[in-house]
């Protein structure tokens, strides 16, 4: 507070308390002024040393001032970790770094990521764990609770200590290349459309698999665009029994009876008019939408809300030439076995852990690099997918030559697993061809 000397004792007084101070002042020499200077008390508020006849009053307006204070402070506070959010400003840091302006999309992604990782790698590293000897349900939930909690800085360091693959909760149905999210009321109510949408910003960010497969319709409105502009085909429609009702509406053949009772029921169940033969186009129109996007509004929304906490939502609205990378359309990957071959770590020739001789690895990665060099674009496809649980190539992968007796895959490793029993090519084509046959259902482990 601001003070003035007394005229009378010469003390420094706050100025609200001068008047008052000045009525009950007696001094009136030296010998009074030094005597009054012995009945001094501290403030328990400020601190300041006051004349003991004063001091309760003042620190009943010095905490007022104090109070007033801490609120100033506290607002600043506020402000300061509103600005720390994460989301709110990074992607306006990701651009001064240049990659805004970088023409080529996959350069570009590059560049956004490391500004972004670079910005927090001295931050305190995100912890993930998850116990092998736990149920597949157990394991969900480890993830779940990983990727829930808000305002999390995805761009952190990141320690995974990934032992098991756990069952799948499927948050997308559908079709290949025409995946929805699930309608599940108990999904988007458990906010896991925002844990995906998380997951896959933080796998953005790290170099991890892309979503691939998504409806190009819900890509469309995820990113903004209305349902109403979306293209639409009835294969984007999961449900196989609302699918076949629609596609009663698309010939120009006249509906039965029983067929047209099916149609109309449905109809009515999403508040849509009687069925004439004038607004009959309209009608197909408008249930395939909803069929497809105005059920799952709600988690398309969710989705779009956990991307917008990582940099890729930055990337996907400002680089539209980055969509076909970050969500590629199913088997878009084109996998190269140039590509392939040059993303591999081979086994070491001084591994003293390796259960063969380095001539039997050199022969068995052979026969692995010859098998890559001449299998089709499927069986490669299916060679990744078996590999590491998805058809997106990672930037590396891992083989180890190991005792067993067909191929396997670690896919939160990314490592393949070759036995070296082979004695010829034909034979190890033979086990490689059976084991990726079932990437669909096992990625190795059945």
């Amino acid at each position: 507070m601001p003070k003035a000397d007394c005229q009378k004792c010469g003390l420094p007084v706050p100025l609200p308390l001068l008047t008052e101070h000045i009525k009950t002042c007696d001094v009136i020499d030296d010998i009074v002024i030094e005597e009054r200077e012995t009945d001094m008390q501290e403030c328990p508020v400020c601190t300041q040393i006051f004349p003991t006849d004063f001091i309760e009053a003042h620190a009943s307006a010095c905490g007022e001032s104090a109070s007033a204070g801490n609120e100033e402070m506290h607002a600043s506070t506020i402000s300061e970790e509103e600005a720390a959010i994460p989301g709110t400003s990074g992607g306006d840091r990701d651009r001064d770094g240049g990659w805004f302006t970088i023409a080529d999309p996959a350069k570009a992604i590059a560049q956004c990521v490391e500004n972004h990782l670079s910005l927090h790698k001295e931050e305190n590293p995100l912890q993930l764990s998850m116990d092998i000897r736990s149920s597949p349900t157990e394991q969900d939930m480890a993830l779940i609770s990983f990727y829930k909690p808000p305002n999390v800085e995805w761009g952190r360091p990141l320690n995974c200590r990934l032992e098991a693959n756990a069952d799948e909760t499927r948050l997308f149905e559908g079709e290949p290349g025409h995946l929805v999210p699930s309608a599940s009321h108990f999904l988007v109510e458990s906010d896991l459309f925002m844990v995906a949408g998380r997951m896959l910003g933080h796998s953005f960010l790290h170099g991890g698999p892309s979503l691939s497969g998504l409806s190009p319709a819900v890509v469309h409105v995820l990113l903004g665009g209305s349902p109403e502009t979306a293209t639409l085909t009835l294969e984007d429609c999961p449900d196989l029994d609302i699918r076949e009702i629609i596609r009663l509406l698309g010939g120009e053949s006249t509906l039965s009876e029983k067929d047209a009772a099916s149609v109309q029921e449905l109809a009515y169940a999403w508040d849509l008019p009687s069925i004439t033969e004038t607004n009959r186009r309209w009608i197909f129109e408008k249930l395939l939408i909803h069929a497809v996007i105005g059920r799952v509004t709600r988690q398309i929304k969710q989705l779009r809300r956990g991307l917008k906490e990582t940099p890729m939502w930055t990337v996907l609205t400002q680089r539209p030439d980055t969509v076909d990378r970050l969500l590629p359309k199913e088997g878009s990957g084109n996998i190269n076995p140039e590509v392939l071959l040059q993303r591999i770590t081979w086994p070491r020739e001084d591994d003293e852990d390796a259960d063969y001789s380095v001539a039997t690895i050199c022969c068995i990665t052979g026969y692995l690099r010859q098998f890559i060099a001449h299998a089709t674009p499927t069986e490669l496809t299916d060679l990744v997918k078996f590999w590491t649980g998805w058809e997106i190539l990672p930037r590396s992968l891992s083989v180890e030559v190991v005792t067993g007796r067909y191929p396997t895959a670690s896919t939160w490793f990314e490592a393949l697993r070759v036995p070296g029993h082979y004695k010829d090519y034909t034979s190890f084509k033979t086990a490689v061809l059976a084991s990726i046959s079932s990437c669909q259902t096992g990625f190795g482990l059945v």
